[in-house]
């Protein structure tokens, strides 16, 4: 069988030196749209939206977890792990959770570590967690778990996984935004690592089955998180304590994303949808806890 439960969860945790100065910060920033705010009368030098681009006053949106190090070891090396073996054309990327530490600073130099952490037979697909744990010399940072999809590699009688998901949000939401997506927004988050031409080349989505590039689901990801700490957290990171995602559907480049959120006690329950196609779900079970 192409994968190989216990020999993956037996392998080894594979783990990287990464780095990141604030070019990289503020790359992955503007590569989520930072300066171009529409709630802002002069969004690209607004003091609000300086804290992402500019160098003398940035700060580290949460999110950029998933990028430093240009991603390393990321989700596409987790599929080279022992017992892991297979087809790329199969795999999705399901979902994402980051849970923060602490701040992640402007500059810094950490080891990653990667392993697969549990593998769930969901029938007529599998689902691997790759769990990568980043720390640096004074401690833990982050830890990012991302669920891998597997099309066809179910039926192995594994363990199901969790079966429980969030309810949705219920009653109007407390807040509603709205974020366009510029059309060469995918051509610029990729230079933060994910050279998937999925996002980039016509040809490439049209053998894919889309009509044309898609964005990345971690650029919305991103987005989206941007949208909550501008308008629910009051501009500030550091209150951000962990941040779950399960990707729903695409959106593409040109498009909008209306993005609805409702405050409970340490929570901001979120659902992303395509403002353009009747708000077809892009992003669900979404749950940003704080401080």
């Amino acid at each position: 069988m192409p994968i190989d439960v216990a020999q993956a969860l037996a392998a080894e945790p594979r783990s990287a030196g990464i780095a990141w100065g604030h070019k990289d910060v503020q790359l992955y920033h503007l590569g989520l749209g930072a300066g171009a705010n529409p709630d802002k009368d002069s969004p690209a030098t607004d003091p609000d939206e300086l804290r992402y681009t500019l160098e003398s006053r940035l700060h580290v949106l949460p999110s950029f977890a998933t990028v430093a190090g240009a991603g390393s070891p990321g989700v596409i090396n987790s599929l080279s792990m022992p017992g892991i073996d297979v087809n790329l054309a199969h795999v999705l990327h399901g979902g994402t959770t980051v849970t923060l530490h602490r701040p992640i600073p402007v500059e810094g130099r950490a080891t990653a570590t990667g392993r697969i952490a549990a593998v769930y037979d969901k029938g007529k697909a599998a689902i691997l967690v790759m769990r990568t744990e980043v720390a640096d010399d004074e401690g833990p940072l982050w830890t990012n778990d991302a669920q891998i999809f597997v099309r066809g590699e179910g039926g192995f009688g594994g363990d199901r996984g969790p079966s429980s998901r969030p309810e949705p949000p219920t009653g109007e939401p407390d807040r509603t935004v709205e974020r366009a997506i510029r059309e060469d927004q995918a051509l610029l988050y990729r230079l933060s690592g994910d050279w998937n031409p999925l996002h980039a080349d016509p040809e490439f989505a049209k053998l894919a089955g889309f009509d044309r590039p898609i964005l990345h689901g971690l650029c919305t990801y991103g987005m989206t998180l941007k949208a909550v700490v501008d308008t629910a957290l009051g501009g500030d990171v550091g209150r951000v304590r962990s941040y779950a995602t399960r990707f729903a559907g695409v959106v593409y480049p040109g498009e909008t994303l209306r993005i609805r959120m409702w405050q409970g006690d340490g929570t901001v329950r979120v659902t992303v949808g395509a403002a353009d196609r009747d708000d077809a779900p892009v992003l669900a079970d979404t749950v940003v806890e704080h401080s």
